[in-house]
């Protein structure tokens, strides 16, 4: 039988928060062992496949290596704080915190490039709520699914105190470490011996050669003030809560 690996750290998110560049710079650290393929979703989407099939993709690890997953599906879905806590209660948490609005309008530019979304930005964010009905209770099953709580949630997964929540109900504030997506981009040294030192890994020089990856390609930049405006007073609460509660202000 083989030995039943399972992660030592998890990359919640969020989406178009920075969560591919972390991986790649992990991914060049001796100690750390990450699947070759960036978001195995197993406590969202394939919750149903069991613990077998997750323990097996990081079969691959050395014994002496602490291993990851960095899916940022996980910080939004509404089921994965609980599988997450039940199946890794001691696991170390790191979530990437963007702008909430550049956030929203980044993921909806994602999904455009994509084909994912048909709609114009104004009308996408108008159907949010129709887009979302019911989503939480089709996801309650192992596998459950809903495109539109995947796909189309630009405002929902910018709210970023509700996803949070969540998971302090369930582990130590000491097990989750939040970073603003702009200090990782424009201070990477430092945001990076943070990281490490949370994970408790030997110190290693931060990449000179790092540069982000899977950026967009600056849409956001045309998108009226009046429509970012409206997102921001959307948003306020959030704003509030995060600069108020967790001293990240943006």
């Amino acid at each position: 039988m083989g030995i039943d690996r399972l992660p030592h750290f998890l990359g919640l998110g969020v989406q178009k928060g920075g969560t591919t560049t972390l991986q790649r710079l992990l991914e060049q650290h001796p100690q750390i062992w990450l699947s070759p393929e960036k978001e195995l979703h197993y406590f969202s989407l394939y919750f149903n496949r069991g613990r077998h099939w997750y323990s097996n993709c990081f079969a691959d690890a050395s014994p002496d290596q602490c291993c990851g997953d960095i899916t940022p599906y996980y910080v939004f879905h509404p089921q994965a704080p609980e599988r997450i806590a039940n199946l890794l209660p001691d696991a170390r948490l790191i979530v990437l915190l963007r702008d909430p609005v550049e956030r929203c309008l980044s993921q909806y530019f994602h999904s455009r490039r994509l084909g994912l979304e048909s709609l114009e930005l104004e009308d996408a964010l108008a159907a949010e709520s129709a887009r979302l009905a019911g989503a939480e209770q089709q996801l309650e099953s192992s596998d459950g699914f809903h495109f539109g709580h995947q796909e189309h949630s630009y405002l929902a997964r910018s709210r970023y105190e509700q996803q949070l929540n969540r998971y302090e109900e369930r582990f130590s504030t000491d097990q989750i470490l939040l970073l603003k997506s702009e200090d990782f981009f424009d201070r990477g040294a430092q945001i990076w011996d943070r990281v490490l030192s949370f994970l408790a890994l030997d110190a290693i020089p931060f990449p000179q050669s790092f540069s982000p990856a899977n950026v967009g390609q600056g849409e956001a930049a045309a998108v009226p003030e009046q429509v970012c405006s409206h997102l921001r007073e959307q948003l306020q609460h959030t704003y509030y809560v995060m600069e108020n509660r967790y001293q990240i202000r943006w």
